[in-house]
Order: C-alpha cells, then structure tokens, then sequence
C-alpha cells in the first residue's frame, strides 16, 4: 500500500508495510526512561511508575473517572445485565450487570497518533 506524502507529483510515495508485531511499552521501560531523562534512581524511577499506576487503579476501583488532559479519559460504565447465548450450544445464560472500564482518547493524542499534529517535543 502506497500514500501520497503531499499534492506534488515529484514527492515519491511512502510504502506502508504491514506491522505483525505491535510494539509495547511497559512500566519496566516507562522506568527506565525516568531513570535516562528525569536522572532518578532505578528505585525511585520503578516506585514512582507503581505508584502512578495505583493511583489511576484506585480511582477507577472507586468508581471516578480518570482524565488526563491532552492524553484521555478512562470512564466507568455501568453495564445492565442481559441475555446471552453460549455459541456452541445455543442455550440461553444470563449475563450479569457489572462495570467496565472504558478510554477514549484525547483529539490531541488522536491526531498525534495518526500523524495530523506535529509531536511536540517538550515532555524532557
């Protein structure tokens, strides 16, 4: 699959691959980037990851909404039971109420991620 980069004909088009593997980033890397940027101790760098995670854990355990401007929001939604089916049967099982946990994504982080806003350098 090719994309034009812009109207002009002379600007050769970018070859979009498909990924098979999506990178991840995990509290063990989000730490170690504290430790490079931020010149924290590992320590310090891995207790304040945990803690941040606890935090946003315990808000949503709470039942609040958790927002975080220019990145997104993680919401609760109250869920109503309803009727299910088990498909390889097809008999009928209720499923029960229960809360979800949902995020959508901020415009900014949005068109960051999709390459429509420039990133700005200014998290270091």
């Amino acid at each position: 699959m090719t994309t034009p980069d812009s109207a002009d004909p002379s600007t050769p088009a970018r070859v979009m691959l498909p990924c098979l593997e999506t990178p991840t980033l995990t509290k063990a890397e989000l730490a170690e980037l504290l430790f490079e940027r931020l010149g924290l101790n590992k320590r310090e760098s891995k207790d304040m990851v945990e803690a941040f995670f606890d935090i946003i854990h315990a808000t949503l355990v709470e039942g609040q909404d958790v927002k975080m401007s220019g990145f997104g929001n993680f919401n609760i939604r109250r869920k109503a039971s309803r009727p299910g089916r088990n498909p390889r049967t097809g008999e009928a099982i209720p499923i029960k109420a229960r809360n979800v946990v949902t995020f959508h994504a901020s415009h900014k982080l949005k068109g960051v991620v999709q390459g429509d806003v420039p990133l700005e350098q200014d998290f270091e």
